[in-house]
């Protein structure tokens, strides 16, 4: 029997439809190669497992199922080790339903890709603190179910880990889901910007309790941040001085709708631009972060990132750039990888925050790092030939 990394999730959106989604979709999906990379928890050196092995380039057709993911396994771990144990929101349309159903529920709107079978999960009432804002008040009624005690049922169902994947600005709630894994014993994994996993009392919380954290904010695959960073990186190593730059972003998803509360907006803007800031080693004039709520754009993202610069002889150059994608999808494979590596960490014993894990998929790590500076450490890390 394969050891199965059972995880709890804090928020029944979109981004938590994609995931579970798509981890339906590779597990329909058998690899005839997963066992290229060896299970490596104990952090020695085995054959065949260096860098190159872990990112599934077999030239075989069979490589195209698992498109989207950093590798079909991880440290032994494969998408279909993944098994949800419990699911916690308020909103009315998801509360009592099994966690199967309640994916594709109103409001949610991320595009349907499989069919997913019953989990005997039902969906559970958490306490509602500041999760639910003005506006995304006005689309979702609250369930009338009583608050469950969550650090007991962590502990019943035997998590590894809890995923808080709550609405933007949610700081209480988020910090009470923190607390409930602190009481339980259960790995953290923060995928929104509320600043957990690097926050350093947050930080010596975990590392005391002996259990690991993840976060803050999940980077997607290929969005606007990871984008933006990366072209930044870019002109500063190629000599370019940027002047000014902004990343506008607007969608028509329940996370778009709830951040027309501006006060839910500031962690989301120093998440962003912290990310890209940290990638020019001088003030730079910048604006970043999402701009407004197009509801016919569904979950579709667009974002419009300008910069502006000078290059040989000063002489001035300017990028537009706009990217369209839908928006849960983006972070889903970024999460799997975040999730297999923190559990890679509970089995090691690591406690506290998970440098390379953060740094790799979420905007506001610990430490900031260039993508691919971030890409080795995590994967070193699966290797077993970095600590955190």
């Amino acid at each position: 029997m394969r050891k199965k990394i059972k995880v709890a999730i804090a928020g029944v959106g979109n981004c938590a439809s994609a995931l579970i989604q798509g981890i339906q979709y590779y597990n329909s999906n058998p690899n005839p190669y997963s066992d290229i990379i060896k299970n490596n928890t104990d952090g020695k050196d085995h054959e065949n497992q260096n860098h190159s092995s872990l990112t599934d380039t077999n030239n075989n057709s069979t490589a195209d199922n698992f498109i989207g993911l950093t590798s079909n396994n991880i440290g032994g771990y494969e998408p279909s080790d993944i098994e949800f144990v419990a699911a916690f929101d308020v909103v009315d349309t998801k509360v009592g339903k099994d966690l199967s159903e309640a994916i594709f529920a109103p409001p949610n709107n991320a595009i349907k890709i499989m069919d997913i079978p019953s989990f005997d999960v039902k969906v559970q009432k958490g306490d509602v603190l500041d999760g639910i804002g003005k506006h995304y008040s006005e689309m979702v009624k609250i369930s009338n179910d009583p608050a469950v005690d969550v650090a007991k049922i962590l502990k019943d169902v035997n998590a590894d880990l809890l995923l808080n994947y709550l609405p933007v600005g949610s700081r209480n709630a988020t910090g009470n889901y923190a607390e409930k894994c602190l009481e339980s014993g259960v790995g953290f994994i923060n995928a929104i910007p509320v600043f957990i996993a690097s926050d350093p009392k947050w930080q010596n919380r975990f590392n005391d309790k002996n259990i690991p954290c993840a976060g803050d904010d999940v980077m997607s695959q290929l969005g606007a941040t990871v984008l933006h960073k990366t072209l930044a990186k870019l002109w500063v190593d190629r000599g370019v001085k940027i002047d000014e730059t902004y990343q506008l972003n607007v969608g028509g998803d329940m996370d778009f709708y709830n951040m027309l509360d501006e006060e839910r907006l500031e962690d989301k803007r120093i998440s962003k631009t912290s990310a890209v800031k940290a990638m020019v080693p001088y003030d730079v004039p910048m604006r970043i972060g999402p701009s407004d709520y197009v509801n016919f754009l569904k979950n579709d993202k667009v974002a419009f990132i300008h910069m502006k610069g000078r290059f040989f002889g000063k002489v001035p150059l300017e990028l537009d750039l706009k990217l369209r994608v839908p928006d849960a999808y983006d972070s889903s494979g970024v999460m799997i990888d975040a999730v297999r590596g923190s559990k890679i960490a509970l089995d090691r014993g690591i406690a506290g925050p998970l440098e390379s894990i953060s740094s790799f998929c979420f905007k506001h790590p610990p430490i900031q790092m260039p993508y691919t500076q971030a890409k080795s450490n995590f994967l070193e890390f699966v290797e077993g030939k970095r600590d955190r």
